[in-house]
């Protein structure tokens, strides 16, 4: 009896604590920064989210937006020219030197690897002319990619009570960012040395601060395709990340974390991410998505303009909610391939925009007399039973009149 005892209350026991295992798969981890988004790249939705839009100085966060604004005006080959201004910046550096000259590449290196507050002035400068003209062009890229609670004062983060932007405006940047495949390569560089110039015979080299993409480092995680680390004493400190599982890529962003804890809470959040949801196709482009009937019956396909994913948690076995809206009313003339629908597809909380295409040429069928008329030639005509039935008709009409005069004619 006493053993039958324990052998129930151990089976309770592995009972209760694989229940608690399976719970902890879908609960958030607890992180310290203040922020904090996990965005779905593909897709652009949030998988958590704590305080996404509270704003807070991001430190040299502030680079991933300098970063795309230099891949998307410039190229890497193209040779920068060192300004005194660029020269005697304060913080982080790798001391450039008036006049020195450099690739964008080099500088890029410098401003990813090792966050230098020189190499963002200079790429600046050169991009914009002058870091105004720089910083204007940082607040446009903000506002055109939706963030709302982001402004921007300086290309490299230096404090400046103004200067701020949320987890979630970061993760948008860095989500435009992952579309410049130049800068995967650039940003899980472990160390590199650039070269001697034209000012200094000394190499400089670099090692990357990024602890995620470091194999031999203890926060190493596989498939982390670059980050970004910043800290000032006012501004404690962000991190921001985009990982890459199987085609899954997740971004991660903390921002005002005062424990130093984003190594950590990164990989957390990333692990939250994969093992709780999926990305997967919902439409191909060019797939059916709906039918629409036409007054004249004409059944027009509804063709996805693009590849649609869609991403959910991954025990969701719900069919997606479809409904279409058309763009115009008249639907005349049509080419195969326009856009002339939206579709909104809803699938576990979550909407997704799709422009629907015609799958064929149509033109509206004309119903009226004429044209209907029109369509029959006199060889058609003559070909056709049309005639047989005309040639009937007139031996009935000649039979009515006769009869109808033969019966005038006895009535008198």
């Amino acid at each position: 009896m006493k053993k039958l005892f324990t052998v129930l209350i151990a089976s309770l026991l592995l009972l209760f604590n694989s229940t608690s295992a399976a719970s902890a798969l879908v609960t958030p981890p607890v992180v310290s920064a203040d922020s904090v988004v996990l965005l779905d790249a593909t897709t652009g939705k949030l998988l958590y989210q704590k305080n996404k839009d509270s704003a807070y100085p991001p430190a040299s966060t502030t680079k991933i937006m300098t970063i795309l604004l230099v891949l998307e005006k410039g190229h890497l080959n193209d040779m920068v020219t060192v300004s005194k201004n660029a020269a005697l910046v304060d913080g982080s550096k790798i001391y450039l030197i008036e006049g020195e000259k450099f690739s964008i590449k080099e500088l890029l290196y410098g401003l990813i690897l090792v966050s230098a507050n020189d190499c963002a002035v200079a790429l600046a400068e050169h991009t914009s002319g002058s870091v105004g003209n720089f910083v204007k062009l940082m607040n446009e890229k903000a506002d055109s990619l939706g963030c709302k609670n982001t402004n921007f004062v300086n290309p490299n983060g230096l404090y400046n009570v103004k200067h701020k932007t949320s987890a979630y405006d970061l993760s948008l940047i860095m989500q435009q960012l992952t579309k410049h495949p130049e800068y995967s390569k650039l940003s899980t560089t472990s160390s590199h040395k650039i070269p001697a110039t034209n000012k200094s015979k000394v190499v400089r080299p670099l090692w990357n601060e990024d602890r995620l993409i470091q194999k031999n480092d203890q926060y190493y995680y596989p498939g982390c395709e670059g980050g970004k680390t910043g800290y000032t004493i006012q501004s404690k400190h962000s991190y921001i990340a985009i990982a890459n599982r199987n085609g899954h890529k997740l971004i991660v962003a903390l921002v005002h974390d005062s424990k130093k804890t984003f190594f950590p809470d990164s990989r957390k959040l990333l692990d939250y991410g994969y093992n709780n949801f999926k990305l997967s196709k919902q439409f191909s482009k060019s797939e059916v998505v709906s039918k629409l009937k036409l007054k004249d019956g004409t059944i027009l396909p509804l063709l996805a303009s693009k590849d649609l994913y869609v991403v959910k948690p991954k025990n969701s076995t719900k069919a997606p909610d479809i409904k279409t809206k058309l763009n115009k009313t008249n639907l005349s003339p049509i080419k195969k391939g326009q856009l002339i629908s939206k579709a909104v597809i809803t699938l576990d909380g979550n909407s997704y925009n799709l422009d629907l295409s015609s799958g064929i040429n149509y033109t509206k069928k004309d119903l009226t007399l004429p044209n209907i008329l029109s369509k029959y030639t006199l060889k058609s005509v003559l070909q056709s039973n049309i005639i047989k039935y005309v040639v009937i008709a007139l031996i009935i009409l000649f039979i009515l009149i006769k009869f109808k005069k033969r019966r005038k004619d006895q009535l008198q």
